[in-house]
C-alpha cells in the first residue's frame, strides 16, 4: 500500500511539474512496474512501460542480442540509451515497442535511459552484463537459503555485489487455506507474480532459492563474471502448469489434461485436491488457480520469454511422480515451449532427479527422468537420492545440488572438461556368466563406504528381480550371472535408496533399468 502511495505521490509532482512547464521528471527505474507518466495539455495522460524483466540493477545476457520491449502512446517515438548505444522504436497502433541492443560484454555497471518523443522518461541504474539463469520448479527450488543445510552460514556471507536477485513469488501460496477475494481476482487477471532485481546480500539471499544461491555463486566464482539468477518457482505446481496452451493442444495425449482439469485425472489427486481448498471461496466456475495446465506459463514464463537468458536449472517432478508415463510426454514439452517462447531452439535445460524418499513411484519416475535426459539435446540431470530424506518431501541439503548444477553447465555448456559429472552407463556386455558395465565420466568407480556394491538387481523373463554379486574391476563393474538367463538389470531400484556405487568425486550412479540384449 505504501509503494502504491508512493507511485501516486510522484505522478502527482511530475503533474504539477509538467504544468508549470518544467522539464520531464527522470524516474529512477526502481519500481516494479518501471512505469512513468507526465501530462499533456492537463488533460491526456502519456505513459511509458517497459518489459517486466527491465529494471535497476538487473543483468543483461553477455554477448547476445538484447530485446527491450514495453508500451507507449502510439503516436511517439521511444529512444533506448545504454553505453554507447542508442536505439529508437515505434509503438504499433496498440503502442507496444520494441528494439534490439547489440551485444555487449561485462564492464562497469551501465545506466539505461528510455525515453518517449512526448517526454516520459525512464532511467534504469546499476545495470550488470554477464551469464542469466532462470531457476525454476516447485517446493525444492522455492527452498529458501535460510532454511537449508548451512543456510544460515552463507546468508550471513553472501554480500555479492555481482550476484543478482530476481525472486518472482506469487501473491499467495498454496497452503491448506481458502484464498480471499482479491487474491483470487488478481490469479484470473494472471496478475500472480511479484519481485525486483535486488543486488545479492543477507537481506536479499535469506528468501531466495537455495538451490539458485549456491549454483550462481558457484558459477560467479569459477566464471568470474556477474550472474544473473532469476526464480520462479511455485510449491506443489505441477508441471502441466509450466507448458503453453499451445504446446499442450498440439498433443493428443497432453491435450486432455485441459479439459476440467479439476476433476481430471491426469492431474495429480493432491494438486486438485488443495486447489479446491484454495478457491473454496470461489463463485466463479472459470476461477484459475497456479495449478491449472498452462496457468504458470501465461502468468510468469511468457513475461520473461524474450529477456536473453543462458539457460534453465530445473527442479520439479514431485507432483507428477504418479503417472510417470505422462511426464515422459509433459518434460518434452514443456522444454518444448520455452525453447519456442526463447527463440532458442537449443536454449540449455538442465533439472535434477527426484531425490531418496519413501514414496512407491519414485524409482520408475527417477528413471523416467533419466531417460528424457539422454533423449532430449541440451539437456542434462543432475543426481539428488543420496541426498534425500527418507519422511521428508524437502531434504535441507541444497548446496551439494546447487554446486552439482554447476559442474553439469560448467563441464557441458562452458567447456570445463575437467569439472566432475556424475558416472553414465556407457556400454552393457554380456559374457558367460557375467555382464560388464563401463561408464562415462568416471576414472576410478568406488563405492562410498568401502562395501560392496548395494541394490544391484536382475530378473529373468518372469520379471521377479533378485540381488546379485558385484565386483569392481579396472573401472568396470562385474555383474556376477552364474546359473541364471538375465533379461533385465536395476540399480537404485529403492523409493529411498542406499546405492553406494560413486565416481572418483564421489557424485553417484543414477537410478537406472535396462534390458539385456545378448
Amino acid at each position: 500500500m505504501r509503494i502504491r502511495y508512493l507511485r501516486m505521490g510522484v505522478i502527482l509532482v511530475i503533474l504539477w511539474f509538467s504544468a508549470l512547464g518544467a522539464n520531464p521528471v527522470e524516474l529512477p527505474g526502481k519500481f516494479v512496474t518501471a512505469e512513468a507518466k507526465i501530462s499533456s495539455g492537463g488533460e491526456q495522460t502519456k505513459i511509458l512501460k517497459l518489459g517486466r524483466p527491465f529494471m535497476s540493477h538487473m543483468v543483461l545476457q553477455q554477448k547476445k542480442s538484447i530485446p527491450v520491449w514495453g508500451s507507449a502512446e502510439p503516436n511517439e517515438s521511444v529512444t533506448v540509451q545504454i553505453g554507447s548505444q542508442t536505439k529508437i522504436g515505434h509503438p504499433s497502433a496498440n503502442g507496444s515497442w520494441r528494439v534490439v541492443l547489440d551485444p555487449m560484454v561485462p564492464g562497469s555497471p551501465l545506466k539505461m535511459t528510455i525515453k518517449a518523443s512526448g517526454g516520459a522518461r525512464i532511467i534504469l541504474e546499476d545495470i550488470l552484463v554477464g551469464e542469466v539463469w532462470l531457476c525454476a520448479g516447485q517446493s525444492n527450488m522455492e527452498f529458501k537459503l535460510s532454511q537449508a543445510q548451512g543456510g544460515k552460514e552463507a546468508v550471513l556471507s553472501s554480500n555479492h555485489p555481482e550476484i543478482r536477485l530476481f525472486n518472482l513469488t506469487g501473491i499467495v501460496r498454496p497452503d491448506p487455506v481458502a484464498w480471499d477475494q482479491v487474491a483470487l481476482e488478481r490469479i484470473n487477471r494472471k496478475d500472480f507474480f511479484e519481485g525486483k532485481w535486488e543486488a545479492c546480500s543477507p537481506e536479499s539471499s535469506a528468501n531466495f532459492s537455495a538451490i539458485g544461491y549456491f549454483f550462481g555463486a558457484t558459477l560467479a566464482a569459477s566464471r568470474a563474471v556477474p550472474v544473473g539468477l532469476i526464480e520462479l518457482a511455485v510449491g506443489g505446481a505441477p508441471a502441466e502448469s509450466f507448458v503453453s496452451r499451445e504446446r499442450l493442444e498440439k498433443d493428443t495425449i497432453l491435450k486432455k489434461i485441459l479439459s476440467n482439469w479439476k476433476s481430471n485425472e491426469l492431474v495429480m489427486s493432491w494438486c486438485r485436491e488443495r486447489a479446491a481448498q484454495n478457491l473454496a471461496n470461489s463463485v466463479d466456475p472459470q476461477q484459475r488457480h497456479p495449478f491449472e495446465p498452462a496457468y504458470l506459463y501465461e502468468s510468469g514464463i511468457s513475461l520473461l520469454a524474450g529477456f536473453p537468458i543462458r539457460g534453465v536449472i530445473w527442479y520439479q517432478g514431485e507432483s507428477n511422480a504418479h503417472n510417470a508415463g505422462l511426464y515422459e510426454l509433459l518434460l518434452p514439452a514443456l522444454v518444448d515451449s520455452w525453447r519456442k517462447g526463447w527463440k532458442s531452439g537449443k536454449l540449455p535445460f538442465y533439472f535434477a532427479q527426484l531425490s531418496g524418499m519413501e514414496r512407491k513411484e519414485w524409482p520408475e519416475f527417477r528413471d523416467t527422468q533419466r531417460r528424457i535426459s539422454k533423449s532430449l539435446s541440451n539437456t542434462g540431470m543432475v543426481i539428488t537420492f543420496d541426498l534425500g530424506d527418507s519422511l521428508n518431501v524437502h531434504p535441507t541439503r541444497k548446496k551439494e545440488i546447487g554446486v552439482r548444477f554447476a559442474a553439469l553447465a560448467r563441464h557441458e555448456l562452458y567447456g570445463e572438461t575437467k569439472a566432475p559429472r556424475s558416472p553414465e552407463l556407457k556400454k552393457l556386455e554380456w559374457m558367460k556368466d557375467q555382464l560388464i558395465l563401463t561408464f562415462n565420466f568416471s576414472d576410478a568407480l568406488k563405492t562410498t563406504d568401502g562395501a560392496v556394491v548395494r541394490e544391484i538387481e536382475v530378473a529373468g523373463a518372469d520379471g521377479n528381480f533378485i540381488p546379485v554379486l558385484v565386483g569392481i574391476f579396472k573401472n568396470k563393474l562385474m555383474v556376477e550371472t552364474k546359473g541364471l538367463d538375465p533379461k533385465i538389470i536395476r540399480y537404485g531400484w529403492r523409493p529411498f535408496s542406499r546405492g553406494n556405487l560413486v565416481n572418483e568425486a564421489n557424485l553417484p550412479v543414477s537410478t537406472f533399468k535396462y534390458f539385456i540384449e545378448k
